[in-house]
Formats: C-alpha cells, sequence, structure tokens
C-alpha cells in the first residue's frame, strides 16, 4: 500500500477499485491509479460500474472535452470537479493537430473514430496523456513523498505516448521497454528521440509478451520494491493494465455514440455495434464498458492480426499461448498475452476472485486456460474475427482505390474483420470502427499495400514519408515531421533476462 493510503471510505458515494485477484482491500480511484498493478498482481476494477449521469442523447453536440469530464467523473470518484478538468485541459490541448480532436469519417461501410490526430499520431494519446496530469493529482491527493517510477512495455505506441507524457513531470520518471524488432521503424525513432532527463528506453532483445512479462515480474519483486523503497522511489505502470489509461478510452464510444445520434446518423436508442483491432483487450473492453453504461451498443467486433489468441478464445473458450509468436506489419497487436482480458475474465466469473487467479495462475504456468459453458454465455455481446497478412495489405489497396482514404495497417486489420462479418451475418447495423494509428506510423507496410514503394526509396524512412504525402495528400503529421532531424538519444539494448539489471542501473541502485 502506498505512503499516506487509508483503506477508510468516509464517502458513500465513492466509488472504490478492487483487484481481479481479491487480496487487497479496495481502494480509491487515485490510490489505484498511483499503484497500476494490484499488489496479488491482479488488475484494478470498480466495484460496480457506474451509469451516465443523462440520457445518452443529452451527450450529443457537446464537444470531447465535456464528454470526457462527464463520463470520468463517474469513475474518479475522490478527483474534485476542478482538478478532473484541470487533467482533461491539460491533455487535450494543442497537441492535436485538428480542432475536432476526434474526427468521424464514413469509410469502407464503417465510421471511422480516428483516435491519431495527437502528438504520437497514434490512439494512446487519447487515453495516455491524461495519465501523467492524474498522476501528479494523485501523488498531491494521497500525499505520497516518494517518486514514481512509470514502469511499461510496449508493443509500438504506449511508449511514445507515455514518454511524452511524463517526460520532465515533476515528482516521476519513466522507463519504457520495447521488442528491438518488433517495432516499425517509425515507432522506433518516436522513442530513441524522446527528450527528458527522467525518460529511459531499453530495446530488448525478443517479442512483446516477454518485455510484458518482465515488467510485471519487476512490479512483484519483493527485493526490488524495498530496495526502491530505501531511495524514495515505488513504481507505477502507464500500459493500459493501469485504471487511470482504461477510463479514458471509455469516453471514445460514448462520443462517438453521441456524435452519430447529433448528425442524425442514429435515432436515440438504436444501437451500433463496434469493432476494435485488438492486442491487450483494453481498447475493446472500454466499448463494454461504455456499453453497460448506458451506451447503445450492439456488438463488440474484436479484431486480430495473425497471432489470433483472442479470435481462437471467443471461438473455442480455450485462451492459449503456446504457439508461434508472428511479427506482422500490424506490430501493436502482436500479443499472446492479452492483458486486459483478466479483467472481463473476473466479471464472467461472477466476480469470483479466486477463480480468477487460477485461471491466471494456469496462463502463467502452462500457458493457457479454459472458462465453462456460463463463462462463456458471459461473452455473448463479443465477436472475433482475424485478418491475414494478406487480407490486411488488400484492404488497404482496395479502400484506397476505391475510396482514396489510406489506413493504416491496424485500421485495416479492424476494417477487413468487419467486412467479413458483414458478409457472414448479413448484420448492417451502423458501425463504429477505432481507427487506432495514422499511416504514417507504417509507412512501408501502406506503401507497399498500394503499390507505391519504390525500389530505390525502400531503406530511406523519409523518402518514404515524402512518398505517402504525394500519393494520398494526407498532410504530414508534425511528430513525423520533427523525426528528420532528431538525436538518438536512447541506446540501451538487453536481453529480456536481464531487464532488472538495466533498471537497476537506470535509477541508480545498482
Amino acid at each position: 500500500m502506498l505512503q499516506g493510503f487509508c483503506s477508510v471510505v468516509s464517502a458513500m458515494s465513492e466509488l472504490l477499485y478492487k483487484s481481479t485477484r481479491g487480496k487487497n482491500e479496495p481502494v480509491t480511484a487515485s490510490q489505484a491509479i498511483l499503484q497500476g498493478l494490484a499488489k496479488d498482481g491482479g488488475l484494478f476494477v470498480p466495484e460496480k460500474l457506474p451509469q451516465l449521469d443523462g440520457s445518452i442523447a443529452s451527450y450529443a453536440g457537446q464537444d470531447y472535452r465535456e464528454v470526457a469530464y462527464r463520463v470520468m467523473k463517474q469513475f474518479l470518484t475522490d478527483f474534485t470537479e476542478e482538478e478532473l478538468r484541470d487533467c482533461i485541459a491539460k491533455a487535450y490541448d494543442d497537441k492535436f493537430d485538428v480542432k475536432e480532436l476526434v474526427p468521424i469519417v464514413k469509410v469502407g461501410g464503417a465510421y471511422h473514430l480516428e483516435l491519431f490526430h495527437g502528438a504520437t499520431i497514434a490512439f494512446k494519446d487519447m487515453a495516455l496523456s491524461i495519465l501523467p496530469h492524474f498522476m501528479v493529482t494523485a501523488l498531491k491527493k494521497n500525499h505520497v513523498d516518494r517518486e514514481i517510477v512509470i514502469l511499461t512495455a510496449t508493443s509500438g505506441d504506449t511508449g511514445k505516448a507515455a514518454l511524452a507524457g511524463f517526460a520532465d513531470v515533476p515528482g516521476t520518471r519513466i522507463i519504457v521497454f520495447y521488442p528491438k524488432d518488433g517495432v516499425s521503424r517509425i515507432q522506433e525513432l518516436q522513442m530513441v528521440t524522446q527528450k527528458g532527463d527522467n525518460t529511459a528506453v531499453v530495446g530488448i532483445r525478443g517479442n512483446f509478451d516477454d518485455a510484458q512479462t518482465g515488467v510485471k515480474e519487476l512490479f512483484a519483486d519483493a527485493d526490488l520494491e524495498k530496495t526502491m523503497a530505501e531511495a524514495g522511489l515505488q513504481f507505477s505502470s502507464a500500459n493500459s493494465i493501469n485504471i487511470g489509461r482504461l477510463v479514458p478510452q471509455v469516453v471514445y464510444y460514448v462520443y462517438a455514440y453521441a456524435k452519430l445520434l447529433g448528425q442524425g446518423v442514429v435515432k436515440t436508442g438504436e444501437p451500433v455495434n463496434v469493432v476494435v483491432p485488438t492486442g491487450n483487450f483494453g481498447n475493446i473492453l472500454a466499448a463494454f464498458y461504455a456499453k453497460n453504461m448506458g451506451v447503445p451498443i450492439g456488438k463488440l467486433i474484436c479484431a486480430s492480426n495473425e497471432n489470433k489468441v483472442l479470435f481462437d478464445f471467443f471461438e473455442t473458450g480455450i485462451y492459449d499461448r503456446n504457439r508461434a509468436f508472428k511479427l506482422t506489419t500490424s506490430p501493436s497487436m502482436d500479443i499472446l498475452v492479452s492483458s486486459n482480458l483478466e479483467r472481463m475474465i473476473y466479471r464472467i466469473a461472477g466476480d469470483d476472485a479466486d477463480r480468477c487467479a487460477a485461471l491466471m495462475n494456469a496462463l502463467r504456468t502452462a500457458g493457457k486456460y479454459e472458462i465453462d459453458e456460463e463463462m462463456r454465455a458471459g461473452l455473448s455481446d463479443f465477436v472475433g474475427g482475424y485478418a491475414t497478412e494478406e487480407e490486411t495489405a488488400a484492404r488497404i489497396r482496395e479502400i484506397y482505390e476505391k475510396e482514396g482514404y489510406i489506413m493504416d495497417t491496424h485500421t485495416a486489420v479492424a476494417s477487413r474483420v468487419y467486412a467479413k462479418y458483414v458478409e457472414k451475418t448479413g448484420d448492417k447495423t451502423t458501425t463504429v470502427l477505432a481507427s487506432t494509428a495514422s499511416p504514417y506510423k507504417f509507412l512501408t507496410a501502406v506503401l507497399g499495400a498500394i503499390g507505391k514503394l519504390p525500389e530505390e526509396i525502400a531503406d530511406d524512412e523519409f523518402a518514404k514519408v515524402d512518398q505517402l504525402h504525394a500519393v494520398s495528400g494526407v498532410k504530414i503529421p508534425k511528430a513525423v515531421e520533427e523525426l528528420r532531424t532528431a538525436p538518438v538519444l536512447h541506446r540501451r539494448v538487453c536481453d529480456g533476462d536481464k531487464m532488472k539489471a538495466e533498471v537497476l542501473d537506470i535509477l541508480k541502485l545498482s
């Protein structure tokens, strides 16, 4: 438990958070944000899901910031209105390159919710840029005098967004681990050029699951925790395992529905389906939370790439990570252990923490678990789908040729899965598709897919930037333009079993 924490909650209306593995006393939202991961290794979940603070129609016509406030105040009940509005204002400021923050564009039969117009050109800007402000507020609120060390693993996008968010934030440091050969070149450049005296970036020889497992082990290392405490430090997380990352994602789906309602695309109460390209299960879990808060959402279509562990889980009820790991052109989804699924498992297990802990232990020790029919019934809102590499590239090309719109590889996975879903079911329900990254993040794959990658520029990342601009007309994002001259500041690389030594060295504790 963090210094200054109190387990007694005075306000009856306060929403508390408990661990999915049940060994910790409930904590407030700010305490859960500071801890990141529960001490028992579980993830924090609200004791109950709150409801919208008014009819969904009352959100129509409101801007993103106001919708964000109304949604997040239902979850973060120990934040004052002034504190929460201040966090929102600082996060959703002029670092976005469009006034609307999150445009909605109809493409390929679905309404694309473009979540990539922030400083790092990926959807993590929307959910992660607010986390440092949550953290600083929570530190003051809980009278914590230790320095927070953000420790996170990234499959590509979380890392840069976290680094940019926490760079030079007083009272914090940040260490990001990423798979050295498992992210795009632009993603890597965004991380290794990050400024900030409190930032550190380490490439590991392994995949994202290796990095994520290593981070979880560091969180659970009692000796390391003691060493850090003696130095006035403590870990927290910026991954989507942190409830402070998950809550802002719920806003996407409230906003999207309200926007479509305001435009007359849907009528009040008319359901929409949601398609999400999914790796760690956080973004689609947020859509599930939105549905249970009162947003009229029908099916939740979970789109996977060739690492289709979630698709197989929805098909069979068996979660099995014992398979070949594939490096794909949608690297942020190259994940075999979808951490946020634990929150869903806990729910469909009837909030039975022991049952959830047993399944997670089976995953850790045997690499797999199976849920029973009763639990599977709790997943009836979800539909799994996946797209192969060939299908992903073909979808990028098809949409470009038909509509002149260029999407990134992750969005293309979702778009192809959506098309297959409609072909199979005939379900023409209005659909929101989470468009999670700019095509400028995945230049080689995108240009290759549309047949616009001349051999002479194949090894020149910024020639590819200019080429994509020339063929698409899409303005080069400032976040990419700045990389042309940015010096590389982080050169650390280690094996997966040497992550602790790297952390000790970075924190000058060795």
